[in-house]
């Protein structure tokens, strides 16, 4: 079977991970395979913020568990969250940031990393803590839209069963 292929059949969510971090070329790997997501008309919209600092990743899973309401880490201990934002101006922004989300679950998938998309990234950049953090890094708060949170590290779980696909997922016309 076509390893790409292969990779979009096989890839799951994984949200238990060892405490190893993910390799430096292997991280650089991942965020250029998102780079290369397709967008509307070319724009490159949105962006990625790599997270490995620990201090930086707690405090993030708590404004996202706050966000939900839910005291757990949404993060699940992983040693790397990938934020993915987009320009607010850009009418296809959510979809082109959505397709770099899933360039890079695909990519770590493939040279054996595990992935899982966390929302509420939306309300995080709304957040004083990431504004400053954002502004510290010489990124406009007002001009991006959170889209996702990427997981990402070495899975500690075995890779999930898929779920059965829905009955009538597929319509065709001829």
């Amino acid at each position: 079977m076509n390893e790409t292929i292969k990779s979009i059949l096989e890839r799951r969510s994984i949200r238990k991970f060892k405490d190893t971090q993910v390799k430096e070329e292997d991280l650089d790997l991942i965020l250029k395979a998102g780079t290369y997501a397709a967008s509307g008309r070319g724009a490159q919209a949105p962006i990625i913020i790599s997270i490995q600092n620990k201090k930086i990743i707690k405090e993030l899973s708590k404004i996202n568990a706050q966000v939900m309401g839910r005291e757990m880490d949404p993060f699940f201990g992983a040693p790397t969250v990938i934020m993915v934002l987009t320009d607010k101006e850009r009418n296809t922004g959510v979809e082109d940031a959505s397709l770099v989300i899933g360039n890079m679950m695909l990519a770590a998938h493939s040279i054996g990393l595990g992935s899982c998309w966390i929302h509420r990234a939306k309300e995080m950049v709304e957040h004083p803590y990431v504004q400053k953090m954002l502004a510290e890094m010489g990124i406009d708060h007002e001009k991006y839209r959170g889209v996702g949170n990427l997981i990402l590290g070495y899975a500690d779980m075995p890779l999930p069963q898929p779920a059965k696909r829905k009955d009538n997922y597929i319509y065709k016309i001829k």
